[in-house]
């Protein structure tokens, strides 16, 4: 069969990239061995946050008194927030499956495998396309740790799979997913534990950002310890983590009912054939330029398979510019302007460059803040931590990042990435006129305090 394009993957890059390819009159063939949607529809993005709107409304609702809302004891149902969880992302996939079908992609539900540049072999048929899109996303990886393997250790599937969360855990790993699991177990009031390797917390991140968000979570009764190096696992009711402190050289262990494993994230490239049609790859990820092609012209690889974002938001944006570059369209995807969320309650978010990064890279920064409690909006809302924080080039006044710590800081943080996507300036942002009383508002003080002249400041603060 005889196609314009070929999809590999139904994740959100792929699945978007076979719509608008579909959009611009390309007859195009769609491959996914599993669930429409890929790892973020079903096993990432959307089971996590509907398990963390229920953690983060249990959470709230422990403080309704102060509002003036009394409540009887509370209690939560985990089986139920798990039907919910099913029942989301049920609807969703069967959402995709529409969307495709209305749009005339052809949908192979089987796993293909390359045979040449143009050339996909599917469930013993063989597809022929002149341009072929690799959207195969990534997989959990399982740590080198000793006892890594036993029972009640949980990959990130298993975890968001639950039908009954456990008392206690241990979550190796503090990258995003494993903060956001972190922040589900203690909203619902378990203990947690949270170990990493390295040195860093949330790596990349702004780290007063971070500091503001862990300050949080520790007030949860989150426990964390970075900088260790992991012995073993060992235990059967209760999993003892056993790991020595790289600063003290001290032995230590943590104990929880589960150990969570959050350790990242391994490229699905094996046994597609990528040699069959000439695909380079780095330690299993497929490079591209800046059109998303690989090293065969022909050939396109988006979303995690590339390496450039684990990011379903960003393999979304890739799939679009595939899908354009292909059909000889327009498009301005921009790698500098991808936000990063943690949905965390407070949310966090970033975009762009931090303050270090942007001095690492030699700009001569300016630096604007303004803390979340400031807004009336927070004070209503009863906040009382959060942060936005914007970096701009002191020379030419351009957005070169942003950071902020509040409650719906991953809506907000897309004004900013919209505005660096386009080179706007920090005075641009500062004109901007933002709604009242809303959280926004410190977006825009954040912008004025860059340039000396915010109104919410007093004058010796400026000084």
């Amino acid at each position: 069969m005889q196609f314009d394009t070929a999809i590999l993957g139904a994740g959100p890059g792929g699945y978007i990239c076979a719509i608008r390819c579909a959009q611009y009159g390309l007859k195009t063939v769609l491959f996914e061995e599993r669930d429409l949607g890929g790892t973020c529809l079903n096993r990432g993005c959307i089971p996590t946050k509907t398990i963390l709107h229920s953690a983060h409304l249990f959470c709230h609702a422990r403080r309704f008194e102060k509002f003036g809302i009394k409540v009887g004891e509370l209690s939560f149902d985990y089986p139920v927030v798990a039907a919910r969880r099913d029942k989301i992302v049920g609807q969703l996939r069967g959402g995709v499956a529409s969307l495709l079908k209305s749009h005339g992609v052809t949908v192979v539900p089987a796993r293909g495998k390359l045979l040449s540049p143009h050339t996909v072999e599917a469930d013993g048929q063989t597809f022929e396309a002149r341009n072929i899109v690799i959207a195969t996303g990534t997989r959990s990886s399982v740590p080198n740790i000793e006892g890594a393997g036993g029972e009640k250790i949980l990959s990130t599937d298993d975890f968001l799979a639950l039908e009954e969360i456990p008392e206690s855990a241990v979550i190796i790993g503090g990258g995003v997913t494993g903060i956001e699991f972190a922040s589900i177990l203690a909203s619902f009031g378990k203990k947690v534990t949270v170990l990493k390797r390295s040195s860093e917390i949330l790596p990349g991140a702004d780290e007063e950002i971070v500091r503001l968000l862990l300050r949080k979570l520790k007030q949860l009764r989150v426990t964390f310890k970075a900088g260790v190096t992991f012995k073993r696992i060992s235990g059967d009711a209760e999993k003892t983590v056993e790991y020595t402190d790289n600063a003290t050289g001290k032995e230590a262990a943590a104990v929880g009912q589960a150990v969570i494993l959050c350790t990242g994230r391994v490229p699905n490239t094996e046994n597609l054939g990528l040699e069959n049609a000439g695909i380079e790859t780095v330690r299993g990820y497929i490079p591209v330029d800046d059109h998303l092609r690989t090293n065969i012209a022909s050939i396109y690889a988006i979303g995690d398979v590339n390496g450039k974002h684990a990011l379903a938001h960003a393999a979304t944006a890739q799939g679009k510019a595939a899908a354009a570059k292909i059909a000889s369209k327009p498009n301005r995807y921009r790698d500098s302007a991808v936000p990063s969320c943690v949905y965390t309650s407070p949310e966090a978010a970033w975009v762009g460059l931090s303050q270090t990064q942007a001095e690492a890279r030699g700009y001569t920064v300016r630096v604007g803040r303004c803390h979340i409690p400031a807004a009336g909006k927070a004070l209503v809302m009863g906040v009382d931590t959060g942060l936005a924080k914007i970096v701009s080039d002191a020379e030419t006044g351009k957005l070169l990042g942003a950071a902020m710590i509040a409650p719906r800081a991953t809506d907000m943080i897309a004004e900013i990435a919209a505005l660096i996507s386009v080179g706007a300036t920090d005075a641009d942002l500062a004109d901007a006129v933002h709604p009242h009383p809303t959280l926004s508002e410190v977006i825009g003080e954040a912008a004025d305090d860059l340039l000396g002249l915010c109104c919410h400041l007093p004058k010796q603060e400026k000084e």
